[in-house]
C-alpha cells in the first residue's frame, strides 16, 4: 500500500512554544493508523496542521503526493481529506439524515436554472438514497429523522463519520472518537470504522484510550513534547520503553 498522508518535519510554533516540533508520520492507504500520547504532546495541533485549521511553521504536508502545505481547510475538504473534532458538532435543528446531507458537496440551487431544469430532483432523490446507504454503514439507519439532539454520544460521534463518508473523503482523521463513550459502544464505533477502512477509507485515529482502540489499528504513532517518539505496531509500540515512561507520567526526554 502506499502513502496517502505524509508530514515531513512539520513544526508549529506558538511564540515561543513549540507545539509540534519536526513530527514526521506516514499514513498508509486502507490503513487505520492511530497518534497516542498524553495531554498537550501536540497530536491535535498535528492534525490541525494537515488538515489546514493551523498553517505549519515549517515542514510540508503531503496528501497523494500533493503538497498541501498551508491550504485552507475548504480546500482540503475538497480533495478528500475531512476530520472530526473531540465535541461533535452537528446541526442541533436537523435531523440525522439531513446532517449527512448537509455535508454533500453539490453545486448548489439556482434560481436562474431551477425553472428550466428538473435535474435537482433527481439529484434529491438521489442524495437522499446515498445518505441512508452511509447511515446502514455506521449503524444509524434506524434514527434517520430523529434530531440530532436525541442520539447519544456514541451515536453522535458515528454522525460524524457519517458526515465525512458523505462529503466523498477518502481520509478521515477522528478526534477522540470514543472519547466519553462507555466500552461497549467504543468497541461498537471502532467496529464500524474497521469495517470502513476494509471498504477502502484511510483512518487517522488520535485517542486516548489505547487498551479499547489499539487491537483496532494497524499502526501507531506515540508524541511527546512535540516530538514523535516511536512508531511500530501496536505491540511494539506499546511496549516501547519510553512510551511506558511517558504514560507512567516520568515524562520523555528532549527530542
Amino acid at each position: 500500500m502506499s502513502n496517502l498522508l505524509v508530514t515531513e518535519n512539520v513544526i508549529k510554533n506558538f511564540g515561543g512554544l513549540v507545539a509540534v516540533n519536526n513530527a514526521s508520520i506516514a499514513v498508509k492507504e486502507h490503513s487505520f493508523t492511530m497518534l497516542i500520547g498524553p495531554n498537550g504532546c501536540g497530536k491535535t495541533t498535528l492534525i490541525n496542521c494537515c488538515t489546514g485549521i493551523l498553517k505549519p511553521t515549517g515542514g510540508r504536508v503531503l496528501l497523494g503526493g500533493t503538497d498541501i502545505t498551508g491550504w485552507t481547510p475548504h480546500k482540503i475538504y475538497e480533495v478528500g481529506f475531512v476530520r472530526s473534532f473531540q465535541i461533535p458538532l452537528p446541526f442541533l435543528g436537523l435531523t440525522v439524515l439531513d446532517n449527512v446531507l448537509g455535508a454533500m458537496r453539490n453545486p448548489g440551487e439556482s434560481p436562474f436554472r431551477a425553472p428550466f431544469q428538473r435535474s435537482w430532483v433527481q439529484e434529491e432523490e438521489d442524495n437522499v438514497e446515498k445518505a441512508m446507504s452511509i447511515l446502514r454503514r455506521v449503524g444509524l439507519e434506524k434514527h434517520w429523522n430523529l434530531p440530532t439532539q436525541a442520539l447519544g454520544a456514541a451515536q453522535l460521534k458515528m454522525l460524524e463519520v457519517a458526515k465525512g463518508l458523505s462529503s466523498g473523503a477518502r481520509l478521515i482523521a477522528l478526534d477522540e472518537p470514543i472519547g466519553g463513550v462507555d466500552p461497549a459502544s467504543a468497541d461498537e464505533i471502532l467496529t464500524h470504522v474497521s469495517a470502513l477502512k476494509k471498504e477502502g477509507l484511510t483512518f487517522l485515529v488520535v485517542e486516548h484510550r489505547i487498551d479499547i482502540a489499539a487491537p483496532f489499528a494497524d499502526y501507531i504513532y506515540a508524541m511527546d513534547l512535540g516530538c514523535i517518539i516511536a512508531e511500530g505496531p501496536p505491540e511494539k509500540v506499546l511496549s516501547d520503553p519510553k512510551v511506558i515512561e511517558v504514560y507512567l507520567g516520568k515524562g520523555a526526554e528532549a527530542c
